[in-house]
């Protein structure tokens, strides 16, 4: 699709990001496109000249937006995205990069192929939690890695019950449950031994945090299910759900929280010879062809 307007999103008080974005905007520029700039970065660039917005602005009124920092950057401006119909690609001035794939370095050569069509569009679903208190929503928001069941304390931990779709699958004894999409396979779940999953699996996995049993195992379910984590009343009041590591909801002995596949989809974008296994081989250091 041929992109007219582009927002630019960054990572605030970082000189990389800044030196990658004024590169953005003189190469944008030269393609005779508009530029939006994050109203936050905008700040600190100081360009005349050049629209200031928010992210919900560059959401509505930009074909494509392009994310200059880390997975953090990335996962931030994803939430808000997601909401609209808007291609997004990263540029990785962080340090895993799975988001963020373009080099620095590369910035011409790459968004050269993608404004040339010869990109790879991907949707990624996010998850939807909600907190709910005597069957009231009390809280909710969205993730696109994960969401996690957690104490407030550090190596404390909680009794709950999972149920999918009403049935009842495990009571646990655990610090907590991390439920991960495809995109977040390769992040927090990874770390607590969870599987890899391809992005465009339409699955959730369920990774248990430290069980108190020895048969306790990740489990991989059906990403349309709506699965309900039921907090015993016998815990402590110091619980807590964060969506990406990003935001915290509070939670209280006897709540339920319900998670389900968001209605909204982020829409990436990658140039053209992008390759997931690629990617996981760069970033998680794994062998190369034997010959």
């Amino acid at each position: 699709m041929p992109y007219k307007t582009v927002g630019l999103i960054g990572k605030p008080g970082h000189t990389e990001t800044l030196t990658s974005l004024k590169h953005l905007i003189d190469y944008l520029q030269a393609r005779g496109c508009t530029v939006l700039l994050e109203e936050h970065i905008q700040q600190e660039l100081n360009e005349p000249g050049l629209e200031a917005q928010n992210l919900v602005a560059i959401g509505k009124n930009a074909d494509l937006a392009v994310v200059v920092g880390g997975d953090g950057s990335m996962l931030g401006a994803a939430r808000v995205l997601s909401r609209f119909d808007i291609h997004v690609v990263g540029v990785n001035r962080g340090n895993l990069g799975f988001l963020t794939d373009i080099h620095p370095d590369d910035i011409t050569s790459q968004l050269d192929l993608i404004f040339a069509g010869e990109a790879i569009a991907e949707q990624r679903f996010l998850l939807e939690v909600g907190v709910y208190r005597h069957e009231k929503l009390k809280s909710s928001n969205t993730a696109v890695n994960e969401v996690v069941l957690h104490h407030g304390k550090v190596a404390h931990m909680m009794e709950f019950e999972i149920y999918i779709d009403e049935q009842f699958v495990f009571s646990q004894r655990s610090d907590g449950l991390i439920l991960s999409t495809p995109t977040g396979s390769t992040a927090y779940s990874l770390s607590a031994g969870g599987p890899i999953l391809m992005p465009r699996l339409d699955a959730v996995t369920m990774v248990p945090m430290f069980p108190h049993t020895l048969s306790s195992r990740p489990i991989v379910v059906d990403a349309n299910s709506t699965i309900s984590m039921r907090v015993s009343r016998a815990n402590s009041d110091s619980l807590q759900v964060s969506c990406d590591s990003h935001i915290v909801l509070p939670v209280l002995p006897g709540d339920e929280i319900r998670v389900q596949k968001s209605k909204d989809k982020l829409s990436m974008v990658h140039p053209k010879g992008y390759n997931y296994f690629n990617v996981l081989r760069n970033k998680l250091s794994w062998g190369s062809k034997l010959y």
